[in-house]
This record gives structure tokens, C-alpha cells and sequence, in this order.
């Protein structure tokens, strides 16, 4: 079995959707699962991060997907929160090799989401872990996903309708679809 984790911070639900959004994207590859992490305020004690059973299932996945919403062009402070409290791992290498992914989701079309996905693939980066980006350019999809035309990863806009638009949701598991595809790739092709 191949296991993926989703990690999230949301503050208003609508980073959550797009979490479930990309597990269920994982979930359609045959021997992949995801568990879905959610990052709580109440586990951000003095500006620290103190959850180590989170980080634990995160030590024992193949892939993990990062999401935050963007807050002031960047990582809400609770998820920075958290990657802060991983250097225990960075300095062990605990997250070398693995696949990694991320989405975002703001108020305008830009809103500098891009800043946010750059910060999570650095961070992934710092781990020594394999960024995986939207392989869908915009406009050229038929289903109309990747609609804001982000490569780096998921960007998506709030709707006052129900939080999400449609389209990022399909590019959310797509987003899942893509990363759990790499891993089955790379172990039964060995290579990307």
C-alpha cells in the first residue's frame, strides 16, 4: 500500500474541501490511501507547533500534499507554525525522497497564491523531497481544470456560492490523481 498524507491548515472550511478534494484524487489510484492531517490552531502553543503524532504518520508516508490558505500573499501563521516544528526531521533527513504537492486558495485570482506555493515547495525543498506541479496548462484542458493556470500547484479562488468553484475542485484530485500516478510510476518504471 502506498500512503499519502494531506496536510492543512483551514480557517474558514474552504482549504479543507480542497484537501478532501485530493485525497479522493489519491483514492482512485488502485494501492493508494490517504490520511487526511489537519493543522489546528489549538496545536500552536507560544507561536510553536505540538502535535507529534501528526508529524509521526507524516514520517511513515511516501508522498504528502501541503495546503494553506493564503493569508497576507503567504502560509497562514499556523501553518508556517507547523513547518517551523519539522527541522527535527530535516536535520535526520526523515523526509528525503518523498513526493510532495501543494494548493492554496485566497479571495481574488491572484491574491499572491503563487508566493504561498513557492513557500511550500521551498520548504519542501529543504527536505530534500520531489516537488510535483499541474501538468494541465490552462486553457487547453477540455474539463476546464487549472482554470487559474497555476504549474507549481493548486491554485483556487473563494466562491460566495459554496466556498469552492467547481473547477478547482477537479483540478484538486487531479492535483491527488497526479501525485499518486508519479509514485506508481516510479515503482513500476523506475523511474519518473
Amino acid at each position: 500500500m502506498t500512503k499519502f498524507a494531506v496536510v492543512y491548515y483551514s480557517a474558514t472550511g474552504t482549504t479543507e474541501i480542497l484537501a478532501r478534494a485530493v485525497a479522493a484524487g489519491i483514492h482512485t489510484n488502485v494501492g493508494a490511501e490517504a490520511a487526511l492531517l489537519k493543522i489546528e490552531g489549538e496545536d500552536v502553543r507560544e507561536g510553536r507547533y505540538e502535535n507529534p503524532e501528526l508529524l509521526q504518520q507524516l514520517d511513515s508516508c511516501h508522498g504528502i500534499v501541503f495546503g494553506s490558505p493564503t493569508f497576507m500573499g503567504s502560509v497562514a501563521a499556523q501553518f508556517k507554525a507547523f513547518m517551523d516544528a519539522t527541522s527535527e526531521r530535516w536535520g535526520r533527513r526523515a523526509w528525503t525522497g518523498k513526493l510532495a504537492a501543494g494548493f492554496t486558495i485566497g479571495g481574488s485570482p491572484s491574491g499572491d497564491q503563487l508566493n504561498t506555493l513557492q513557500t511550500l515547495q521551498v520548504f519542501a525543498s529543504q527536505h530534500g523531497m520531489l516537488w510535483s506541479g499541474i501538468d494541465l496548462p490552462a486553457g487547453w484542458d477540455s474539463s476546464g481544470r487549472n482554470r487559474l493556470g497555476s504549474q507549481s500547484g493548486l491554485t483556487a479562488v473563494r466562491c460566495d456560492s459554496n466556498g469552492v468553484h467547481q473547477l478547482d475542485r477537479l483540478t484538486a484530485m487531479y492535483l491527488g490523481e497526479r501525485i499518486a500516478g508519479l509514485r506508481r510510476s516510479i515503482l513500476t518504471e523506475g523511474d519518473l
